[in-house]
């Protein structure tokens, strides 16, 4: 299994696109890899977990071609995670040669947000290319080779946003973004339905802000709190890789910084164009 974190910002992006605070101005000064993109994971280079705005960049920076893309699960609607505009064009004069039918993976609240923004632009000969199937918190689907658990995340009361497990071959990618510290019930769950994860993507937008309020979001010691969960039930044992990720201009996400976090808690920190393989 190939984990590519595409991009590994929230929602303003890191620098945040319309602040002139300190934080932001040093980063825009230093460029390089301190630059993070709203959040986008891609497994085997067929399924991504999101798919900002910024999809379309991170399949030119990476080297990615997603006419090979086959499954699109969405954590929940808000536009930094599903842009779908971008659908209109999967067929018709604008792209051919793909892979079959595109199998987008979503809550309610993302249907709706699919139709809304697909209805005036997507051609029925595109729509034919498109799918779109509902999925809910506990559930348990198949895409292809895939096997993959819904879990609630803890993210606001408008919607069900949902967190995933995702299995291939024996090997197990737990996504744990966006939410803020998640219901105690999706640890038996993810137990007691054989989870076993090699990876974890954990939410740390407030890197190690304490505190204030986090009412959908986490910061390291949350993340902490979670790790110690996994463990304690067995998803995850000595081999796990810990990810965080899903950074806020706020937390000052600079790699010299999280690297103070990295030693402490012994976790990895994400930045755009990471590459696991497990």
């Amino acid at each position: 299994m190939r984990i590519h974190f595409l991009g590994t910002a929230a929602a303003e992006g890191v620098p945040a696109m319309f602040c002139g605070c300190k934080i932001c101005q040093n980063i825009r000064r230093i460029g390089g890899r301190e630059l993070r993109t709203r959040s986008q994971v891609l497994i085997n280079s067929e399924l991504s977990v999101d798919f900002p705005p910024e999809a379309y960049i991170h399949s030119l920076m990476r080297g990615i071609d997603y006419s090979r893309l086959k499954y699109i699960f969405v954590t929940h609607s808000h536009m930094d995670h599903f842009y779908a505009h971008d659908f209109i064009l999967r067929g018709y004069r604008y792209a051919g040669d793909f892979d079959g039918i595109l199998n987008i993976y979503g809550n309610r609240e993302v249907a709706s947000v699919f139709a809304e923004c697909t209805r005036r632009e997507m051609k029925p000969v595109v729509a034919a290319n498109v799918a779109f199937n509902k999925i809910s918190p506990y559930g348990k689907y198949r895409a292809g080779g895939y096997e993959i658990m819904t879990v609630p995340a803890n993210h606001g009361t408008a919607e069900d946003a949902v967190l995933f497990y995702i299995s291939d071959g024996g090997r197990g990618y737990l996504h744990l973004h966006d939410t803020a510290l998640p219901d105690r019930d999706i640890y038996r769950f993810l137990s007691e339905n054989g989870a076993a994860a090699d990876v974890v993507a954990l939410d740390c937008t407030y890197a190690d802000r304490t505190g204030i309020a986090r009412p959908r979001h986490m910061n390291i010691e949350d993340c902490a709190e979670v790790i110690d969960e996994l463990l304690r039930h067995g998803v995850c044992g000595g081999h796990t890789r810990f990810v965080i990720t899903h950074f806020s201009h706020n937390g000052n996400p600079l790699t010299s910084r999280l690297a103070a976090l990295e030693r402490e808690y012994n976790v990895i920190a994400a930045y755009d164009g990471m590459e696991l393989e497990v």
